[in-house]
């Protein structure tokens, strides 16, 4: 209001003069008009007489009197971007403040034009925005600060305008600071209400509503906010919203999101209209002719059904509860008694006292209620309400307020809103039918956890139907043979890796089901715990020892527990399979060991530099492809070249590395877990002396190491590691030489390398340097005699001292359909020269031949053209050698 300098209207839109009750007249658009009649504006309710119809032209130039303005005078001038279905059409203009005004003010100003076309002289535009609100950062002119901000060059700058109105609206109502008036050094959002009482009162304002947007009833007539008759529940009084804010604050919300919705509508809710007089609902008990509207209705339900079981024998109500009472019987002394603890027996109660006891019992023991799951879009009223409403019922009882409230987004199918009419739409039960009740719960569980809109992906259904069915198929494997896994002592450092890792997806999983964070549980009680799992496989099938028998079963358990809330059916399946008596859903949760960090810590670093390791080897391979020396750069290692590899491990950082490292530690921890920008970031390692000649590395280096925090927290800027990488790469070199398919391993000092791979090699971050050496090998032609099977034969290098692992994994790179190398299954004909021309029998395809020990070596005949095969023994030695020529088969 003080800031006022002008008067907007729209030139082209018609506004109509009325008479008001007080027998003002006032200028509008009619749609306006039609509001105010129904909110007593009027002589006559819901009615309003034209005196008069005028264009937004005609009424240009008009010197008015603005309340409060520090300008005695102020002229109407004209404004395009004014909607008729918005407000007034009449808009003050306050441009100190708003830079909607004082972008169009300065475009008048500069466009004399335009002016001349209205007939507005230069006195109509000669006032000057006035300094009336201070805020932090944008002065005392805020709006000449965004508009300058954010560039905006004229009015039509719409994005940017709305961008600067943003900032400046909203940091001005909470931050601004009162400069002149009687609210002079008030905040902004305490003067709002004390300036419109008095505004109002010395009739220079008035009171007026409109709907937030269009609204349209089911007639097609355009709505109304009509002012009437209406009882109402004040929220807005202090002590009864303080209360409210009291349950907000102990309050379980599971989001910073959902927690702000509802200090937001404790800022803004005060009397909310409660009652109706049509429709379904229940009778207002002070007046019965109206009804209890639904948003306010059934607020305290949930107390209800602590003794629902007495009262109703089934849903509808129509048979009597386990008490047979009638609902007659239920009247407010009744409640009362039950619902407080201090309030004496109803005497005139028919029910028997033993009864009323035990429903008081009932409500005791089970309430408060500590979980109440619902919408998003119930935030701003019907769990306000419930709030409000539990303060109301229990003032003085906080322990009966509720103790958490988990508010979701709507569902998305396919990453587009659900809807018949484009036909992208899934019902419950078509979703169990396609995906069985195991997938759908799957798919529900991925598909999101926060109040933003939930996603259900039918790929991740059908997805999570394979991961369970290649679950159930490995555990039915596994306990088939589970005699021949290893027993004794769990004390190699895959069983500790597996173990702590289990451990760990328990103590995750659970915290994330305490939070019902369900994407987070499925990715930790199934997904992490999987990997885990696969890892251990691979690094037992690396070396001779094999998986640990009670290390394996304690997997299955686990997997089965941490699963089954999503998955119960298949969980259920397995924990039977297991010889578990009684379901499932009656076992304890897992109890979680110790957690290992030291363990994790080893194993994240060891998967991560297998992951490079892996990287580097294809660039080489990828590069002598290019220049001919290979024979495809996608044959990992070649048909036939291996590769040999030199892991450089550094013990500490190069000196300004260890500088960088200082200085980055120091100001992440001063940033509260935050880096500052690269150039801040420069300026501070530019004041340390021994950085500035490494320069041109120092910068790669603290982007690299900005991205390693990222993954691993502070503890990646520490100057070690906390255990020892050499001794970590020697106890798993067999792992490392299996996955990766190398042939000879040195894992050595960096100290002893060029400086190029000393730059490169830091603690905690091993180097790789291959090498692509040609070995003698045998090509040999494998057979796939399965039939209606996608597998066929081919050709495939074998090198000497492969074993039938690493053979089985070098096929399975090159067949699409074999996922799984341990399912390969390899013969030898009996015959090495002729079986191989011998025409199989359809009854006894294998006849002629003899399957291949899992455990066997081969190495190449003397004639380095043929195939020897010799059983690896327990004790160590190599069995009886067995020449196998150029030919074998294999099954899936």
């Amino acid at each position: 209001m003080y800031g006022q300098t002008n008067c907007w209207m729209h030139p082209d839109i018609k506004y109509i003069a009325f008479e008001t009750a007080d027998g003002e007249i006032f200028v509008s658009t009619r749609r306006a008009a039609r509001n105010m009649a129904y909110q007593k504006l009027t002589p006559e309710f819901g009615k309003f007489t034209e005196l008069a119809v005028l264009t937004g032209q005609e009424l240009l130039g008009l010197a008015l009197t603005a309340p409060r303005s520090v300008y005695s005078t102020v002229y109407t001038l004209p404004m395009l971007t004014i909607k008729e279905d918005k407000g007034t059409g009449v808009v003050t203009s306050v441009p100190s403040d708003s830079p909607d005004d004082y972008a169009a003010l300065r475009d008048l100003k500069k466009k004399e034009a335009f002016r001349k076309k209205y007939g507005i002289t230069d006195e109509m535009v000669a006032p000057e925005p006035t300094p009336i609100i201070h805020i932090p950062d944008f002065g005392d002119l805020s709006a000449i600060k965004a508009c300058e901000m954010f560039k905006v060059q004229s009015q039509n700058d719409r994005d940017k305008l709305a961008d600067a109105k943003e900032k400046t609206y909203l940091k001005g109502f909470y931050e601004g600071v009162m400069l002149v008036g009687e609210c002079k050094g008030e905040k902004v959002q305490n003067a709002k209400k004390i300036l419109q009482k008095s505004m109002v009162d010395e009739k220079q304002a008035l009171i007026y509503y409109e709907p937030e947007k269009r609204v349209v009833s089911r007639s097609g007539d355009d709505c109304v906010v009509a002012k009437c008759d209406q009882w109402v529940l004040q929220y807005g009084e202090e002590e009864w919203k303080k209360q409210a804010g009291q349950v907000l604050e102990k309050m379980e919300t599971f989001s910073d999101d959902t927690r702000n919705n509802f200090l937001k509508t404790l800022d803004w809710l005060h009397d909310h209209a409660c009652a109706r007089i049509y429709g379904l609902g229940t009778r207002l008990p002070w007046d019965e002719s109206w009804l209890i509207e639904s948003l306010s209705d059934s607020t305290i339900y949930m107390a209800y059904y602590t003794v629902v079981h007495f009262l109703q024998g089934v849903v509808d109500g129509s048979q009597p509860g386990l008490a047979g009472i009638s609902a007659d019987q239920m009247t407010p002394a009744v409640w009362d008694f039950i619902f407080y603890k201090e309030t004496p027996l109803p005497s005139d109660s028919t029910i028997p006292e033993d009864t009323l006891r035990k429903m008081r019992n009932e409500f005791q023991y089970w309430y408060p209620l500590d979980l109440r799951v619902s919408g998003k879009d119930l935030v701003p009223n019907h769990l306000t309400y419930f709030m409000y409403n539990h303060v109301a019922m229990w003032p003085e009882e906080s322990n009966r307020w509720p103790q958490a409230v988990r508010a979701n987004g709507h569902l998305m199918l396919n990453s587009e809103k659900m809807s018949k009419s484009t036909g992208n739409f899934l019902t419950l039960s078509q979703a169990v039918q396609q995906f069985s009740a195991d997938g759908t719960r799957f798919g529900l569980a991925d598909a999101g956890d926060s109040v933003e809109d939930a996603n259900f992906v039918e790929e991740t259904a059908n997805s999570g139907i394979l991961r369970l069915h290649t679950q159930l198929e490995w555990t039915k494997e596994v306990l088939a043979n589970v005699d021949t896994l290893r027993t004794g002592p769990r004390d190699l450092f895959m069983d500790q890796v597996f173990e702590t890792s289990i451990n760990n997806c328990i103590q995750l999983a659970d915290e994330s089901y305490s939070k019902m964070l369900f994407r987070d549980a499925l990715k930790y009680g199934f997904f992490e715990l999987q990997s885990a799992r696969d890892q251990y496989r691979d690094m037992a099938a690396s070396g001779s020892e094999g998986m640990h028998r009670d290390v394996v079963l304690r997997f299955i358990e686990v997997q089965c527990l941490l699963l089954a809330p999503f998955c119960p059916h298949v969980c259920e399946h397995i924990w039977g399979l297991l010889g578990k008596t009684g379901s499932i859903m009656q076992a304890r949760w897992p109890e979680a060991g110790e957690v290992d960090s030291l363990k994790l810590a080893e194993s994240q670093y060891l998967q991560d530099a297998r992951h490079d390791f892996h990287t580097r080897i294809e660039g080489v391979i990828s590069a002598k492809a290019k220049k001919g020396k290979a024979a495809a750069a996608s044959s990992l290692p070649g048909m036939k070249y291996c590769v040999n590899a030199s892991l450089y491990v550094s013990k500490e950082y190069l000196p300004w590395q260890q500088g960088v490292l200082t200085c980055m530690k120091e100001v992440y921890e001063e940033g509260n877990k935050t880096f500052p920008d690269n150039k801040t970031m420069l300026g501070k390692l530019n004041k340390i002396p021994d950085i500035k000649k490494f320069m041109k590395k120092v910068m790669p280096f603290v982007q690299y190491m900005k991205e390693q925090t990222g993954k691993h927290g502070v503890s990646a800027l520490n100057l070690s590691t906390a255990f020892d990488e050499v001794q970590l790469l020697q106890t798993n070199i067999a792992y490392l030489k299996k996955t990766l398919e190398l042939d000879e391993v040195d894992i050595l000092d960096s100290s002893k390398a060029d400086a190029k791979v000393q730059d490169q090699c830091y603690p905690g971050q091993p180097f790789g340097s291959f090498r692509i050496e040609e070995k003698p090998h045998v090509v040999v032609s494998l057979a796939n005699q399965q039939t209606g099977r996608p597998h066929f034969s081919m050709r495939l290098p074998v090198f000497g001292g492969d074993s039938v692992m690493s053979v089985a994994r070098r096929l399975a790179k090159q067949d699409n359909f074999l996922e799984n190398a341990s399912q390969v299954v390899f013969w030898r004909y009996n015959d090495s020269v002729a079986g191989m021309r011998i025409i199989p029998s359809i009854d006894q395809p294998r006849a002629n031949q003899t399957q291949l020990p899992t455990k066997a070596q081969f190495s190449l005949n003397d004639d380095k053209k043929s195939l020897v095969c010799q059983e690896m023994l327990n004790d160590g030695g190599l069995g009886e050698r067995i020449v196998i020529g150029e030919y074998m088969t294999y099954e899936v």
